[in-house]
């Protein structure tokens, strides 16, 4: 896989509202082992839409990993222009630094949200331009991340699609490392 997708839950799904959860670097520990993994196998790209939540984690993950893999390469294109816009201006700021340090940034939609076609669309498009993707979901626990995944799974019967997930079991298990080691 060259260009790899990062989908998953917004943070509000997650019931994760401040920015100093421990949630946060859970899931930051979780991507980093998956692209890792995935860099060995040929990785170059990681795509992201910048919703709040997995996937800015993700984009901040991937930027961590730039200084020690100078060849990977971070995408984030948005499903619409100014999706930031209602956020908190602690959530922009974070958003901005991603922005700034990404290889490449562009929208789907050149218009402001205009409505859910708009979600649809980018689904579309970001599957199209990748080569698999890293899905931060579990059936357990409904949400947003459930629509991109049964498009994907249609669209690995056509080509080769792989799905890599990471559940709450995976996220669990790098809780209990992390306890155990700070136990030590």
């Amino acid at each position: 896989m060259h260009k790899v997708l990062i989908m998953g839950y917004k943070a509000s799904e997650l019931g994760i509202f401040s920015l100093k959860h421990k949630g946060i670097d859970i899931i930051k520990k979780a991507v980093t082992k998956q692209v890792i993994a995935l860099i060995d196998d040929g990785l170059e790209w990681v795509i992201v839409s910048g919703q709040w939540g997995v996937e800015l984690w993700a984009a901040e993950a991937v930027l961590e990993l730039k200084e020690t893999y100078g060849q990977l390469r971070l995408a984030v294109i948005t499903p619409f222009l100014d999706q930031e816009e209602n956020w908190s201006d602690e959530k922009k700021s974070r958003y901005q630094a991603v922005l700034k340090q990404a290889d490449y940034v562009n929208s789907i939609s050149k218009s402001k949200y205009d409505g859910p076609w708009q979600f649809k669309e980018k689904n579309k498009f970001l599957l199209r331009n990748s080569d698999g993707m890293i899905l931060l979901y579990d059936e357990e626990q409904d949400g947003s991340p459930k629509y991109i995944k049964e498009q994907a799974l249609r669209l690995s019967q056509l080509r080769s699609y792989p799905i890599v997930s990471v559940t709450a079991a995976d996220l669990q298990s790098i809780a209990d490392d992390e306890a155990q080691s700070d136990y030590f």
